[in-house]
C-alpha cells in the first residue's frame, strides 16, 4: 500500500514548490510600476541632419556708384546674317560668340558694356547685355575675372549661376583661385592649344554657406540700372588695392577648370562668327562672349596681356608719313592693315591692342 502511494505524494510536492516559485515576491511593492522595455533600451541619436545651416550675414553691399563704361563689341546688328561684326580674336583670347552651334543669336549672352565702381567697403562690377533676361532659359553663367600681378593669367574668377533675383544674393556665387598658375595655358598672349591643366581649381567661397570663412564675401543681383543688367558686389579688403579685371557669359562649357578656352582648342576645332575667317562657322566654342581687361588702382602701362584697345585715330598711310589717309576710308585695318597689327579695326579708330 505504501509503495503505491508514494510517486503520488512525490508528485504533489512538486506542484507545490513550483506554486509558491511564482507567487509574488513579499519584497514589492503595489505602487512600484513594471519596468517598461523603452527604460532598458540603448538610446538611438536622432539622424544627422543633412540641410545646409542657414546663413547668417552681416555685412551687405548697398547700391553702387556710377561707374566708368567700357564696351564691348555688340553682335546685335549683324545678327539676322549669323555672324558677328568683329571682334573675335582668338589668339589672344577675345570671343565674341553670343551664338550658339548653329549661328542662333541670344542677346541675353551679349555683353554691351562693362565697369567697375566702389564705394568704402565694396567693389561693384557691372555687365550690361544686349539682352534683359539673365534667367534666360539656357542657364547663363556670368563672372568676373581678377588678375591680381597684371600678368594675363587669372588668379581668382568670380562666377554667379542662376536663377538671379533683382535683390542682392551670395547663394548662388562661388569664387575659385588659379593657385598653379596655368589658367592662360603656357602664354597668356596666344592660344596654347591642345593643352591639358585644371585652370581655376581651388573654391575660396561658396555662398551657399558650404565653404568660406566670410560669408558676406561676394554678392550678385540683376536689373540694377540701365547698364547693370548683372552686377556683382565683393569685399574691398580681399580683392586688394590694384588689379585688371573682366567679365564674361557663358552658356556653353561653362567650366572655369577649363579657363582659357583658347587653350583647350585649336582654332579649327573651336570655329569662328566672322564670316570670311577659314574656320566660320562655330565648332566646338559657342555661346560664349568675354571681354578685354581694364586696370583698378593704378595707372596702366598698355602693354599688359588682355588689356583693353587703346583708342588710336590714324592719321597716315603706313610707310608714308607724308600722306594722310583719306577721310573716305571706313576703318583703317582694310585697306591699311599696318596700323592695327594685334587687333581688329572699328571706325573711325584703329582699336589697337598693344603686343
Amino acid at each position: 500500500m505504501n509503495k503505491r502511494v508514494r510517486p503520488f505524494s512525490l508528485l504533489m510536492i512538486l506542484i507545490v514548490v513550483l506554486y509558491a516559485c511564482n507567487l509574488p515576491s513579499s519584497t514589492t511593492t503595489a505602487t512600484q510600476p513594471p519596468i517598461q522595455a523603452s527604460d532598458t533600451a540603448i538610446p538611438v541619436a536622432p539622424p544627422a541632419s543633412t540641410e545646409t545651416p542657414a546663413v547668417v550675414h552681416v555685412t551687405f553691399p548697398q547700391s553702387a556708384p556710377n561707374s566708368r563704361l567700357f564696351y564691348d563689341v555688340d553682335s546685335s546688328s549683324t545678327a539676322p546674317e549669323k555672324r558677328a561684326p568683329y571682334g573675335d580674336s582668338y589668339d589672344i583670347d577675345r570671343l565674341e560668340r553670343p551664338f550658339l552651334q548653329d549661328m542662333t543669336y541670344v542677346s541675353d549672352l551679349d555683353i554691351r558694356s562693362f565697369g567697375l565702381s566702389k564705394d568704402a567697403d565694396w567693389y561693384f562690377v557691372s555687365i550690361g547685355l544686349v539682352g534683359g533676361d539673365p534667367n534666360n532659359s539656357l542657364g547663363i553663367n556670368y563672372g568676373v575675372e581678377i588678375d591680381t600681378n597684371m600678368d594675363g593669367f587669372g588668379d581668382l574668377v568670380i562666377v554667379a549661376v542662376p536663377p538671379y533675383t533683382n535683390e542682392w544674393k551670395t547663394e548662388n556665387v562661388r569664387i575659385y583661385a588659379d593657385t598653379n598658375h596655368n589658367s592662360a595655358g603656357i602664354s597668356s598672349v596666344r592660344s596654347d592649344a591642345p593643352f591639358q591643366a585644371d585652370g581655376y581649381e581651388t573654391l575660396v567661397f561658396d555662398g551657399s554657406g558650404a565653404f568660406g570663412d566670410d560669408p558676406d564675401l561676394a554678392w550678385v543681383r540683376i536689373n540694377a540700372g540701365q547698364y547693370e543688367t548683372v552686377q556683382f558686389a565683393f569685399k574691398r579688403s580681399w580683392a586688394g588695392s590694384s588689379f585688371l579685371f573682366g567679365v564674361f557669359a557663358d552658356a556653353g562649357l561653362k567650366d572655369i577648370a577649363k579657363l582659357d578656352y583658347v587653350d583647350r582648342f585649336t582654332e579649327q576645332e573651336a570655329g569662328s562668327p566672322v564670316k570670311g575667317k577659314t574656320y566660320y562657322p562655330l565648332q566646338s566654342l559657342f555661346a560664349i562672349d568675354n571681354s578685354c581687361q581694364e586696370s583698378v588702382g593704378y595707372e596702366p602701362t598698355g602693354y599688359e596681356p588682355k588689356i583693353c584697345p587703346i583708342p588710336i585715330a590714324p592719321t597716315h598711310q603706313p610707310g608714308s608719313p607724308n600722306q594722310p589717309i583719306p577721310t573716305t576710308v571706313s576703318g583703317c585695318q582694310e585697306p591699311y592693315p599696318g596700323y592695327c597689327p594685334y587687333g581688329w579695326a572699328a571706325e573711325p579708330y584703329c582699336l589697337c591692342i598693344p603686343g
